[in-house]
C-alpha cells in the first residue's frame, strides 16, 4: 500500500476488506481528500472481515441504476423538484409501450446495448453470478438453494407490506433466517425495506415496511415477464408498475439539492398512500394507478390525509394515461409519461 502512488481507485473492495485497516493509516498520514476511491458492489463496511469503519475519513454514495430520464439524455430534470415546483406540463400523448420497454429494461447501462435472447441471459447471469456471489461474500450462508427461493419469493412481493411470517413459511425457514436475507439483499443494494410514515393526526399506523426491488428489469426477470403482454396479464403488473415508481423517485431523490425522505403510509383502519415524500415543511403524497383513467375517488385517502395535515400538501395520482388533469390546486393526475 505505502508503495502505491496516490490517487488509486481500488474497485471491488468488499472482496479485500481487511485492506481498510492499511487505508486508515494512509489517510491519517495524509489527510488529504481524494486519495483514495473505493467502489464495490456491496457496501464493504458490513462485511464481518472489516475492522473499521473509516469514520469520520470517507464519504460514502450510493450509485442507483440508470433513471428512465438518464435514458432518454435528460440527466438533469429533477420530478421532485417539477413536483414542487408544480410544474406538470406534459405533451398528450400515449407513453404506456415506452413505460412498459423502461420496465423491462431496468436501467442497468448493459442491457441497453443487448435485445431480446441477449437480454435474457443477461438478467439470468446476472441473478446467478452477482446477487448469488455478493450473498455468499457478504455472509456465512449454509443453504444457497435457501437463499435463492427467499430471493425468487420476495421478487413476487416487491411493492407490498412485509409480511416476515408468511414469507418464512412460503420458503420453509425460520423468521431469524428470514431477518438475516433481508438484511443481506439490502445490504447487497437489491431490494429496500420502505419506512412506514408516522404523524399526530389521530390515525394508528401499520409499523411493517413495504418491501421493494431496486430495478425493475432484474425483478421483471425474476418473475419471467419479458415481453409487454406478459407484464400487462400478470397478476404481479400492478405491483412492478409501483415499484418502477418507487425505483425512479428513489434516483430523483439521490440527487435533489434539498433534504428530503420517503416512507409509505398505512392506517389501521386500511387508508392507504403508495408514497410520501416529506421536503422541507411540504408533503408530496403520492399515489400509482395502472388503470388508463383517473377519477376524484382516486384521491380519496390523499384527501383523508390532507383535511387532517396543517402543511403544505400536494396529491398526485401518477396513471396509465395521455394526459395531465388538475382535480384542484392541490390534487392532480399525471401520466408515468412525466419519468420519461
Amino acid at each position: 500500500m505505502r508503495n502505491l502512488e496516490l490517487p488509486i481507485c481500488l474497485d471491488e473492495i468488499q472482496k479485500v476488506p481487511t485492506l481498510l485497516e492499511y487505508i486508515k493509516i494512509q489517510i491519517d498520514a495524509n489527510r488529504k481528500n481524494g486519495n483514495f476511491l473505493l467502489t464495490g458492489s456491496s457496501n464493504v463496511l458490513d462485511h464481518k472481515e472489516s475492522k473499521d469503519t473509516l469514520a469520520g475519513r470517507l464519504c460514502e454514495l450510493r450509485l442507483h441504476p440508470l433513471s428512465s430520464k438518464e435514458k432518454n439524455n435528460k440527466p438533469n430534470e429533477n420530478i421532485i423538484e417539477k413536483l414542487l415546483k408544480r410544474d406538470f406540463k406534459l405533451a398528450k400523448k400515449d407513453y404506456s409501450d415506452e413505460v412498459i420497454h423502461h420496465i423491462l429494461d431496468g436501467g442497468y447501462p448493459e442491457i441497453l446495448e443487448l435485445e431480446g435472447l441477449s437480454k435474457e441471459l443477461w438478467f439470468k447471469s446476472y441473478i446467478a453470478t452477482y446477487i448469488e456471489r455478493d450473498a455468499r461474500d457478504l455472509a456465512d450462508i449454509r443453504d444457497i438453494d435457501s437463499f435463492i427461493k427467499f430471493v425468487n419469493i420476495l421478487a413476487s412481493r416487491s411493492g407490498t407490506i412485509l409480511n416476515k411470517s408468511s414469507l418464512s413459511n412460503d420458503i420453509g425457514i425460520k423468521d431469524i433466517t428470514t431477518d438475516n436475507y433481508l438484511s443481506i439483499i439490502s445490504r447487497i443494494y437489491q431490494a429496500t425495506l420502505l419506512k412506514p410514515y408516522f404523524v399526530n393526526i389521530g390515525k394508528q399506523f401499520v409499523k411493517s415496511p413495504k418491501v421493494f426491488f431496486n430495478d425493475t428489469g432484474v425483478l421483471c426477470s425474476l418473475l419471467r415477464i419479458n415481453k409487454k403482454e406478459q407484464l400487462l396479464s400478470s397478476p404481479y403488473s400492478g405491483q412492478i408498475f409501483e415499484t418502477y415508481v418507487f425505483c425512479e423517485l428513489q434516483k430523483h431523490l439521490s440527487y435533489l439539492q434539498k433534504s428530503a425522505q420517503i416512507f409509505h403510509y398505512r392506517t389501521n383502519d386500511k387508508k392507504e398512500i403508495d408514497f410520501i415524500i416529506e421536503v422541507d415543511n411540504e408533503l408530496l403524497v403520492l399515489e400509482v394507478k395502472q388503470s388508463s383513467s383517473v377519477t376524484k375517488d382516486d384521491f380519496k385517502h390523499i384527501i383523508d390525509l390532507q383535511n387532517r395535515y396543517d402543511k403544505k400538501c400536494l396529491g398526485v395520482v401518477f396513471y396509465n394515461g395521455d394526459m395531465v388533469v388538475e382535480f384542484s390546486d392541490d390534487l392532480v393526475a399525471i401520466p408515468f409519461g412525466i419519468f420519461l
